[in-house]
């Protein structure tokens, strides 16, 4: 016997990406991915393609991933794709210690991220009056 399929969580006009351990707090993580949300998804990866930010690479293979799900899997409009959800959580946290002066030591955390992109498909507005 094998388990039940799940039902799908997402609408069919949606499509999701996950990367579960990025090296990046999420408070930095999540200043790259405000920058994308609510945009089209070719501005988005021109926004991320261009941005100074070291987590815009990290970011951007994401939402290229979310992109090609929606093409492959999902048979979804490239061209009408826009970034409808773009959220950071924490991963885990290595706790570290820096040696300081007089014998006392320092604890330093290294925080981890977790990121999901969402992309969604645009529907029209003579398509929404029917």
């Amino acid at each position: 016997m094998s388990k039940q399929k799940k039902a799908r969580a997402l609408k069919d006009t949606e499509a999701k990406a996950v990367a579960s351990v990025v090296q990046t707090t999420p408070r930095k993580l999540n200043l790259v991915a405000q920058m994308i949300r609510g945009l089209d998804a070719q501005p988005a990866l021109a926004a991320l393609t261009f941005s100074k930010k070291r987590a815009a690479q990290d970011v951007k293979k994401v939402l290229q991933a979310a992109i090609a799900n929606a093409e492959n899997n999902h048979s979804l409009d490239v061209d009408r794709l826009f970034v409808a959800e773009a959220y950071v959580g924490n991963s885990f946290r290595l706790k570290r210690f820096h040696a300081r002066a007089r014998g006392r030591g320092v604890k330093v955390v290294k925080l981890w991220s977790n990121l999901t992109v969402v992309v969604r498909e645009r529907v029209e507005a003579a398509e929404e009056a029917k």
